[in-house]
């Protein structure tokens, strides 16, 4: 699209716009909230020594300033130095929750000791850590071993390009920081996909605020360093690589991520194109490698999974808050769980059949900001995979549902919106513990969620996004 078209275009715009700000006025705003957004993640920092105003206080806070954000991005012109800020903001986030020790979750701490003991030789699969024949190990990393959770009877449940990954890392850093510094760099792979599939769609890059400077991230990357950064970062470039029509990169990087994760499987109907079995191919092909370079310790090298099924109620359907909700609704106290498995198996069919519809497609349609029309073909689909595995799930912890939010950058709405933004905020008050409070957590959070889906479907009828929010270019080039 040539300079001359681009200023027609971005007159229009203007005209349709409810309040017309300049650039520099964005600019301004945008950094004051990320002002606001830097402190709000130090006093996060300094609660885990001292209350202040709770962990709730500042995801609420944190909540609030992100949502003007998103607005701000989504609604106001922007010029060159807007992306800057918005980088500014998010390593600076970062760099404040870098250096505390983890304090929400010990997940880092495994991460940290199967690098180290597969640096002694030893599969990471094959004992548990408190294992006497690893006691060798205990004494230089004392600190380490010391906050391992389930240390005493259950095998690292990672697979195994985590524990490759485990092993890399270790080998430059044995070290809490180190392993979330690594975490946070994975953060700027996703980044650079976000960008580069908004690009290649011709939306402008700034929506990448939408990603950048969401809380969730800062406090489940930057301050625990989980692993989900990683699978998230490969989740990205398989999507960017589908947008480019690249098969085996695409087989690669989604293999790559189901061997972090494992949960990405659930993208590969969504990720298929007609006729080409390169990609599926490519990945059983690095799924099977994988397995393969661990598989000296036979079925061990499934780990913890089975325990953590058991562990967590999946199995017995224990976790499942639709279950529990449907189970308290008249007439069907009886609802069984197997009869749950069989209705998610449903949800899954469906949408994979709407994949199959889409599979021989690869265009790219316009783009309508918080809206679930549009965009990549296969995105939708694929998106409607994520957000069905997490909403049929039910995870209890924010780490599992962060690899939604580049879905919802490149396609942002507003259930995902309340989704991810209410589960963050819900699950940092005291309606977090496992029992009825967790059950009124979901009953809220659900709620929201169908309230959200019912407002957009109004929006969507009335046309009220193209009177809010900046309708993006759409190139022409073809992908």
């Amino acid at each position: 699209m040539t300079r001359s078209n681009d200023g027609v275009a971005a007159g229009a715009l203007r005209e349709r716009r409810w309040f017309d700000a300049r650039p520099w006025q964005t600019n301004a705003a945008l950094l004051s909230i990320g002002v606001g957004l830097v402190l709000l993640t130090r006093q996060l920092i300094s609660e885990y020594d001292h209350f202040t105003i709770g962990f709730s206080g500042v995801s609420g806070w944190s909540c609030i300033l992100y949502l003007g954000a998103a607005l701000i991005v989504m609604s106001q012109p922007v010029d060159r130095f807007t992306f800057p800020i918005i980088l500014l903001v998010a390593v600076a986030c970062r760099l404040v929750a870098l250096p505390a020790v983890p304090f929400l979750s010990s997940d880092i701490y495994r991460y940290v000791w199967d690098g180290i003991v597969q640096h002694a030789h030893i599969s990471p699969y094959r004992y548990v850590p408190g294992d006497a024949v690893l006691a060798f190990l205990r004494e230089p990393h004392q600190s380490i071993f010391d906050k391992i959770n389930r240390r005493d009877y259950a095998h690292t449940i990672y697979p195994p390009a985590a524990q490759a990954l485990f092993y890399l890392i270790t080998w430059i850093s044995q070290t809490v920081t180190g392993m979330k510094t690594a975490m946070v760099l994975f953060e700027g792979v996703t980044m650079y996909a976000v960008v580069a599939f908004l690009h290649s769609l011709g939306v402008r890059r700034e929506q990448s605020l939408l990603y950048a400077w969401c809380p969730v991230l800062v406090w489940e990357i930057a301050g625990s360093g989980h692993l989900d950064s990683a699978a998230m970062a490969f989740t990205a470039l398989a999507l960017l690589a589908r947008l480019r029509r690249r098969p085996v990169l695409t087989g690669i990087f989604l293999g790559i991520a189901i061997l972090l994760k494992l949960y990405p499987l659930v993208l590969l109907p969504a990720l298929y194109r007609r006729g080409d079995y390169k990609m599926p191919a490519t990945v059983a092909g690095v799924v099977a490698l994988g397995y393969a370079a661990y598989s000296s310790v036979g079925l061990l090298v499934f780990g913890f999974l089975g325990g953590y099924v058991k562990e967590e109620g999946m199995a017995t359907g224990a976790r499942y808050f639709l279950l529990e909700l449907a189970q308290v609704m008249p007439g069907l106290h009886n609802f069984t769980t197997a009869a749950y498995f069989v209705f998610c198996a449903m949800v899954f069919a469906g949408i994979i059949w709407w994949c199959w519809r889409r599979a021989g497609i690869g265009g790219a349609d316009r783009i309508r900001p918080f809206s679930a029309s549009g965009v990549a073909s296969f995105l939708p689909p694929a998106f409607a995979l994520a957000a069905a595995l997490m909403f049929l799930f039910s995870p209890h912890y924010a780490w599992y549902i962060v690899w939604l939010i580049p879905f919802f950058t490149l396609m942002p709405n507003l259930p995902i919106l309340a989704y991810v933004l209410g589960f963050f905020y819900l699950y940092t008050t005291a309606l977090a513990e496992p029992g009825p409070k967790m059950f009124l957590a979901n009953k809220i959070l659900y709620a929201s969620v169908l309230a959200a889906f019912i407002i957009q479907i109004a929006f969507e009828r009335l046309q009220v996004s193209r009177y809010l929010f900046v309708q993006p270019v759409v190139s022409s080039d073809p992908l």
